[in-house]
């Protein structure tokens, strides 16, 4: 009886599916993975002699297109060093050689003198073994058992929680997890692949560019949480991809993972409001900084890796701003409509967007004028109006941060050639309209606009479906946004929001006739409008506040949300403060909102690029400080 049983387990053992799912290794001391996703094979079996039992053998590929010789392969080494920090000397143990001229005009002995030096123990032609798949430049994994060849992924760790999940191609247009993992607290690893792999072209300009993406954008092969554990459990990975990440794809951006957001793009505040998921950490100072949000883990992910070049998040109360404001990187909201947020989570539909952060002027303004379909008319000129409001600086700003402030409206009206105006929104308002205060129109707009617009385009399905698969349970919600939702419902549900609705309307006519969002045939914005965005204040994250509640209020931040403007926020250095973490004196961004009229986005995009080329706007490092 019990051989009976034994060999039915075995005979299920044997017919079991078993897929491969990758593996770590250490090369030199560096971490890195390979997937179980062969991108290329040998055609035969080259390892054989020199294989001593080991499977995986690091090697890499040089395409060239003249004559090999020493100094080409000892430059070319060079050159892979200083684009790549995945490849390092290790990978030429082995070289495969590519090229378009005659066999006979590659110098093999010459080229292995060449590589003596780095430990080099083949070096291997076309002539010895052909791909089954042509291979970029780039360091490689291949298995000297099957001869199949994988991409080396190096392997970094998140430890300000930016991540919510890694992911790798799967080679077919989705994602898979990446499941490679070191040691660390709470940490996950991130793999990124080779630079080298990618050339930019017209039709790629952000070739090879390593991208994060915002947790509520659905990705091709993976769940997505939006900052909710009942969430992600509920639905299944995504089989198709938010048609705006894709573009970037398109692109050639390649994306490295899913980063963390406010619990479906609401507005909670660290650490308490951040019950299921934990809040990522702000790099700078301290480190123990409010992050902003709701693209939290976007900002932070820009902020504190120089591995990561750019990272997708939303904004439709100031989620990309204020991360970008207070962690002292390049963040934008661009005009309502520029790009779909088709198959995204949504918070409130009017007013949500989609935006890119970044630590250049350069390389924002390159990325969104690429990202961002239809503005693609240039003016002649910038605007020469220059509106400036001191809503968020007045005197109790610090006086370095005043400084880097003043100093900045200097060089941006020599710059244009013109003087700043100082405005007052709420008195340019009272002066040329009949109606209530701006305060008293929008002072619950917003509230409702999220309340009943994401509890009816999102939430109301979710307790929907979630119920249906738990016998009538409610998934647990964060503070804050069951805060938003219950009060909206309670508060007049629809027809409030409709109303909301109406209100926003009149301010987005008003702003761009009355207000100071006005249009202009030569510089496409009449004027900038100009305000504080953060000002070195520190703001910790270990703090206890009051529950939350709706978001009212009517602030200069909330004027490009109403409008449908564009504005992006800028680093502009940083102000010293004694933090009450370390008991030493550390340093925080200061930072300032740029905004031009709705439509303008590729206008501000390329004043942004000339403030930067002209050193107005400087890019910033990763790390506690901005400039290292």
């Amino acid at each position: 009886m019990l051989s009976s049983v034994l060999l039915v387990l075995f005979s299920a053992a044997v017919g079991a599916k078993t897929v491969p799912n990758g593996q770590t290794l250490t090369l030199n001391g560096i971490p890195y993975y390979l997937s179980g996703i062969p991108i290329s094979n040998f055609s035969h079996n080259v390892f054989d002699k020199a294989s001593n039992d080991v499977d995986i053998f690091p090697f890499t590929v040089i395409q060239t297109s003249s004559t090999v010789h020493s100094s080409f392969l000892s430059e070319t080494v060079a050159n892979f060093t200083q684009q790549d920090d995945v490849f390092q000397p290790a990978f030429l143990q082995t070289v495969y050689l590519t090229s378009s001229v005659e066999a006979s005009q590659i110098d093999e002995l010459s080229g292995s003198e060449a590589l003596h030096q780095f430990d080099n123990k083949m070096f291997l032609t076309e002539s010895d073994a052909s791909l089954s798949t042509p291979l970029p430049n780039g360091p490689y994994f291949a298995s000297a058992r099957t001869g199949h060849i994988f991409r080396a992924y190096r392997l970094y760790s998140d430890d300000s929680l930016a991540f919510i999940s890694a992911a790798i191609s799967d080679e077919s247009g989705g994602f898979i997890p990446m499941t490679g993992v070191t040691e660390g607290v709470m940490t996950k690893n991130v793999a990124v692949p080779s630079r080298l792999y990618y050339t930019p072209t017209a039709e790629k300009p952000l070739a090879g560019l390593r991208l994060a993406v915002k947790d509520i954008f659905h990705i091709k092969g993976l769940r997505t949480s939006g900052g909710s554990r009942a969430y992600y459990y509920l639905y299944d990975e995504q089989n198709v991809t938010t048609p705006s990440v894709q573009r970037l794809f398109d692109l050639g951006a390649v994306m490295v993972g899913k980063v963390g957001t406010v619990q479906f793009a609401n507005g909670d505040r660290p650490t308490a409001d951040w019950v299921d998921l934990h809040c990522p950490f702000n790099p700078r100072g301290d480190g123990y900084q409010y992050p902003s949000g709701s693209s939290s883990g976007s900002g932070a992910a820009i902020a504190a890796y120089e591995w990561l070049d750019l990272a997708i998040g939303s904004d439709t109360g100031g989620s990309m701003r204020g991360p970008a404001g207070v962690q002292g990187i390049y963040g934008n909201r661009p005009s309502t409509g520029a790009i779909t947020l088709e198959h995204a989570l949504p918070l409130s539909p009017p007013l949500d967007t989609a935006g890119m952060f970044a630590r250049s002027a350069s390389l924002w303004s390159k990325t969104v004028q690429a990202w961002y379909p239809n503005f693609n008319r240039s003016y002649p000129s910038h605007p020469k109006q220059l509106y400036l409001s001191h809503s968020n600086w007045d005197e109790s700003t610090a006086p370095e941060a005043n400084e880097h402030l003043e100093t900045f409206m200097q060089r941006l009206e020599d710059f244009l050639d013109t003087n700043r105006t100082i405005v007052n929104v709420t008195e340019r308002w009272s002066e040329t309209h009949n109606s209530p205060s701006l305060i008293n129109l929008l002072n619950t707009t917003y509230a409702y606009l999220v309340g009943v617009g994401q509890w009816n385009n999102l939430a109301k399905g979710f307790f929907a479906d979630y119920a249906q698969a738990h016998d009538g349970r409610r998934p647990f919600i964060n503070p804050g946004p069951l805060a938003r939702w219950e009060w909206g419902q309670a508060n007049g549900g629809n027809a409030s929001y409709d109303a909301a609705l109406h209100n926003m309307t009149v301010f987005r006519d008003w702003w761009s006739t009355s207000g100071y969002g006005r249009s202009d045939d030569d510089s496409c914005s009449e004027g900038i409008f100009v305000h504080a965005w953060a000002t070195g204040a520190a703001d910790y994250r270990n703090r206890y506040f009051n529950p939350p509640g709706p978001p009212f209020g009517f602030t200069d931040d909330a004027i490009a949300v109403f409008a449908g403007a564009p504005e992006v926020v800028v680093p502009l250095g940083e102000s010293p403060y004694n933090s009450t973490i370390t008991l030493h004196e550390e340093y925080l961004p200061v930072s300032i909102g740029l905004q031009m009229a709705r439509g303008c986005d590729r206008a501000l995009a390329e004043l942004v690029d000339d403030l930067g080329k002209a050193g107005i706007l400087k890019p910033v490092s990763a790390g506690s400080r901005l400039y290292s």
